[in-house]
């Protein structure tokens, strides 16, 4: 998160003084990272009131700049801005869909966690993070190379929160139910698949200082142990990968990150890997 020399703030042009800026204020006055405030609207003229809000920032010593955009709907908005802009965060305010809408359209937030390359901070609640724990999820029953280092930056940008709010750093991974019939005798017994979790843990624990009391392994679905650590843990954040799926594919099998979306109390920083970022780079270069 250090490394991140632009933010793209999404703005409610009505009420550009936000949760997402109020976020952006945070990381930046660690980062010092430049703030880029987007209000995505195509019906009245808001640039004048969004550059007067990038002019107190200015003031108050950060680097500021303010743009109203639309094209043909938030998500390619916010992303055409990004690429554009070369952000390397974007912060939203999470706005929940009602069920049925859900159920029938795609959801605006869940559209923009799948296509946008960067990493993306939806902002769920007011109470501020200062002090208060921060959960990294991972899924290290997935191993390969490129599962490790999503995982690796998943605790990283949690580590770093943390530091930036004087909390502390909690990991979680959740696994599957033992099996009779696994080939794999590890995936037998819970005892045996908990312990290989673990095993799998240990780099990033040494890396960060996660101590076994701060290592959450445990059996059961992710989308449901994940919103309860959070909520036991009262997580100002919970870090997330997202697979980015899409397609007929993605709607049926859906992604952890958007299942949790709507459960989770904290708010949410959803990473991805990098193949998949480099492939939205080029979905988004296309005209």
């Amino acid at each position: 998160m250090q490394a991140i020399r632009s933010i793209l703030v999404v703005v409610d042009p009505d009420q550009p003084e936000g949760l997402a800026l109020k976020r952006a204020r945070l990381i930046a006055s660690v980062t010092q990272s430049h703030l880029h405030l987007l209000a995505c609207e195509r019906r009245a003229d808001y640039s004048a009131k969004l550059e007067e809000v990038a002019e107190v920032l200015r003031q108050e010593g950060f680097s500021a700049s303010s743009r109203q955009a639309w094209k043909d709907n938030l998500h390619q908005t916010i992303i055409a801005e990004q690429q554009a802009e070369g952000c390397g965060l974007v912060i939203k305010q999470h706005s929940p869909d009602n069920p049925l809408k859900k159920a029938l359209l795609t959801p605006d937030d869940w559209k923009l966690l799948r296509f946008c390359p960067s990493p993306v901070l939806l902002v769920k609640t007011s109470l501020p993070w200062a002090g208060r724990n921060i959960l990294a999820a991972v899924d290290v029953g997935n191993n390969d190379i490129e599962h490790r280092t999503l995982h690796a930056g998943i605790v990283s940008h949690a580590y770093d929160i943390a530091g930036l709010a004087h909390g502390q750093l909690h990991v979680i991974s959740a696994h599957p139910s033992p099996m009779l019939s696994a080939a794999d005798p590890t995936f037998q017994l819970s005892e045996t698949i908990e312990a290989k979790y673990r095993e799998a843990c240990k780099a990033f624990q040494a890396e960060f200082g996660v101590d076994d009391q701060h290592l959450h392994i445990e059996e059961g679905p992710a989308d449901v142990l994940i919103p309860r650590a959070a909520h036991n843990l009262d997580a100002a954040v919970t870090v997330i990968g997202s697979v980015a799926r899409t397609g007929l594919s993605g709607a049926l099998i859906g992604n952890t990150a958007e299942v949790v979306l709507d459960s989770l109390e904290s708010d949410i920083l959803v990473l991805k890997p990098d193949d998949i970022i480099a492939h939205l780079e080029e979905i988004a270069a296309k005209p």
